[in-house]
């Protein structure tokens, strides 16, 4: 079994197709990685480590890069589609045609790093996601200070979370987004959002759910145990687990 798990692994990872982390249990979600922007090297990793954390709550966790993907009967085999360090224009009419029913339904999203640096001509997108990518700094270590620890995303985490990471600021903040947390831009340079800079937050959109998290850039981001319970807590709250 193992063995065919790193087959149906790798061969996502390299030509983009469809893969699965367990047989078919239920619920499942697709996590999306293809890019038009920036390529995160970390996204192979990013893929592994929600495949690992969803097989071990027996959530079915499917990786692709292709966009075709994207249609209503492919769609609405999900509870949750993931976009994981997606850049660029990645969807055409019809995907996005089709993502937005799939909300309407609804669906969930869950944003990771980013997703916020992603389709910038689809209006639609901004408000689902909450925000746009702006700039960012060097990579440093900074304090993300949690401002909701009830939500399952959060409620593992410290109310000062230090790590390293690249930390985005961000443009067309959507005003409905729920924040649940800031980071602190006393704690690094380099930080351009203010005293009320958002970082991760979520709302309901649409008919269905919207989760983002700044958090992601770097491939020993995804063996910090706190990130593995945040994004699994992200994954389960958009998907109403």
């Amino acid at each position: 079994m193992k063995k065919n798990v790193f087959v149906l692994v790798l061969s996502s990872l390299l030509f983009g197709s469809l893969s699965s982390c367990a047989g078919n249990p239920d619920p499942a979600i697709l996590v999306f990685a293809k890019t038009q922007g920036y390529y995160h090297a970390s996204i192979p990793k990013g893929m592994m480590t929600i495949m690992s954390i969803c097989k071990q709550e027996n959530i079915n966790a499917d990786t692709t890069r292709d966009a075709s993907f994207f249609t209503p009967d492919r769609l609405k085999q999900y509870k949750v589609v993931v976009f994981l360090n997606t850049s660029g224009d990645v969807l055409d009419n019809e995907q996005q045609a089709a993502f937005e029913d799939y909300i309407r339904s609804g669906g969930g999203f869950v944003g990771i790093h980013a997703a916020t640096d992603t389709e910038y001509d689809w209006p639609w997108y901004n408000k689902l996601v909450g925000a746009w990518f702006l700039s960012h700094p060097a990579q440093q270590e900074a304090v993300i200070k949690v401002v909701n620890r009830s939500h399952p995303a959060t409620r593992s985490l410290p109310e000062e979370w230090t790590r390293t990471d690249e930390w985005y600021n961000f443009r067309a903040i959507s005003p409905d987004i729920q924040v649940l947390a800031l980071l602190d831009e006393g704690s690094y340079t380099g930080g351009e959002n203010g005293e009320t800079h958002p970082f991760i937050w979520c709302h309901e959109f649409d008919g269905g759910r919207a989760f983002y998290t700044g958090v992601g850039h770097r491939d020993d981001n995804y063996d910090e145990p706190l990130l593995r319970k945040h994004l699994l807590g992200a994954i389960k709250w958009a998907g109403k687990m």
